[in-house]
């Protein structure tokens, strides 16, 4: 089992998880084409994508979603709520617009969907199950819901969001209202709310955490990594656990899981 952020941020937002069988992407927030190229820097052909699962409709999350399903025939996954804002993507045909299902099969992988909390219609998390490990996904959330806690505890991988740092958002340049709304419970999780949350949730199976969707001008890498890597070393699990930073316009290295 393998997983890779593509882009990660408001500028576009992309995870590609796999395994030998089954191929997929967590949305599509950048162009076709760049995130063709992403797939191929990391030796996967576009054309292996068997499914794109949207976690919620915002523009950073689907820029290529239409373009990308009408190319390379691929299907759709979206939440009920989110396919009724998905207009924007342009005509799908009908056989490539799919709900999701909980509990669903997509090739070798299990698949279960949580919410979470953030200024969308219907927003999820996401927790791939295979029988070679536990990818869990969940960014663009204010706070860590129910859902996080059950289907991302003790994942092999994760992909986390640390959105912001308190301090830097509270004293930047960003109008009051939005500051209201990157701190608020449907907003975005802080680097230190995210430091809480993996410091709870991460066991002695875990193995990767990449830090995802950070703030371009409320955050940095660093900022990111040593709150949470802190709070790893609180915990004592700072050794066993690889901490990264998802890069902004990059794919990150290729995370691969076996269990022994």
């Amino acid at each position: 089992m393998e997983v890779a952020t593509l882009f990660s941020g408001s500028s576009g937002n992309s995870i590609y998880v796999g395994t030998k069988e089954t191929k997929v992407l967590v949305d599509a927030g950048s162009s076709g084409k760049r995130i063709a190229q992403a797939l191929a820097d990391i030796n996967i052909d576009i054309k292996e994508i068997q499914a794109l699962l949207v976690t919620h409709e915002h523009v950073d999350h689907i820029k290529g979603l239409g373009v990308l399903s009408r190319r390379y025939d691929i299907p759709i996954y979206a939440s009920p709520k989110t396919w009724d804002e998905l207009a924007c993507i342009g005509k799908i045909a009908d056989h490539n617009k799919r709900e999701f299902t909980y509990g669903m099969e997509l090739g070798d992988m299990k698949v279960e969907f949580f919410k979470t909390s953030h200024d969308a219609v219907q927003p999820v998390g996401m927790a791939f199950f295979h029988r070679d490990g536990h990818v869990g996904i969940a960014t663009d959330t204010g706070c860590v819901t129910s859902g996080i806690k059950k289907y991302l505890t003790g994942a092999d991988a994760l992909v986390f969001e640390a959105n912001h740092d308190e301090t830097m958002l509270r004293e930047g340049p960003y109008p009051y209202y939005l500051k209201k709304r990157i701190a608020g419970d449907q907003g975005h999780l802080s680097n230190a709310a995210s430091a809480k949350a993996l410091k709870e949730m991460v066991s002695g199976k875990s193995r990767h955490i990449v830090l995802a969707h950070l703030s371009e001008v409320n955050n940095n890498p660093d900022s990111a990594f040593n709150s949470v890597a802190e709070a790893l070393q609180e915990a004592g699990i700072d050794e066993t656990v690889k901490l990264t930073v998802a890069p902004r316009y990059e794919a990150h290295k290729v995370i691969k899981i076996k269990r022994m």
